[in-house]
């Protein structure tokens, strides 16, 4: 089984899939991302796109994720931003039709909420920042995430990015038990205090910041 975790940039992909893999044993997360990442290594800075828009991006997700699910028994976790139709076709969508069961769900949450969330990729400091009148600066680092936001929202709220999950008020370990339910797997206790909580939400934050 697959399960995709789409979003915004900044929606909580990535904590929401972490958060899966520590409480479900067996899992493993393929993140579609690293693709994209090798492929902007192999060019000059000048020449690096949005890799989304590279067929080789969309192959090589697909071959990877495609050997992965022939090849590994547990759950498959992919945290990745699909919103463009097309996109979402050939990867997704042919996943799927190789006949692989694919479990596929939006994180939404309202603007504000992902603005701020991509603030705190700053790892606390937006506070201090916002008192000395500096709010916005940690969202100048994020201005690829901040400009493909309101699209992001439009797009993965149409029923075909179905399943949609609104996360403004819920907490990442409740997000990953409604997944959990509606996939029919089943997650060990969360026995985190809010405390470590908030540890392993930042040391994933600084694992896996954008490169």
């Amino acid at each position: 089984m697959l399960l995709w975790i789409n979003g915004p940039f900044g929606g909580g992909k990535t904590q929401t899939a972490f958060e899966l893999h520590r409480r479900l044993p067996g899992s493993v997360v393929c993140d579609p991302e690293q693709v994209g990442f090798g492929l902007h290594r192999m060019m000059p800075a000048a020449l690096r796109a949005d890799f989304q828009d590279y067929p080789s991006w969309r192959q090589g997700v697909f071959e990877v994720l495609d050997h992965v699910l022939h090849q590994h028994d547990g759950v498959v976790i992919a945290p990745m931003t699909v919103a463009d139709p097309r996109y979402f076709a050939e990867t997704v969508g042919r996943l799927r039709e190789s006949g692989h069961d694919v479990r596929h769900f939006a994180l939404l949450a309202e603007r504000d909420t992902v603005l701020n969330r991509l603030r705190d990729r700053g790892l606390g400091i937006a506070p201090f920042l916002r008192a000395v009148g500096q709010g916005d600066i940690l969202l100048r680092r994020e201005q690829f995430a901040v400009d493909k936001l309101d699209y992001c929202l439009e797009q993965l709220s149409k029923p075909e990015f179905a399943e949609h999950i609104w996360t403004d008020t819920t907490a990442v370990a409740a997000v990953a038990n409604r997944i959990a339910a509606t996939a029919g797997v089943t997650l060990s206790t969360n026995t985190d205090s809010q405390l470590l909580s908030r540890l392993r939400r930042i040391a994933v934050t600084v694992r896996h910041a954008r490169r």
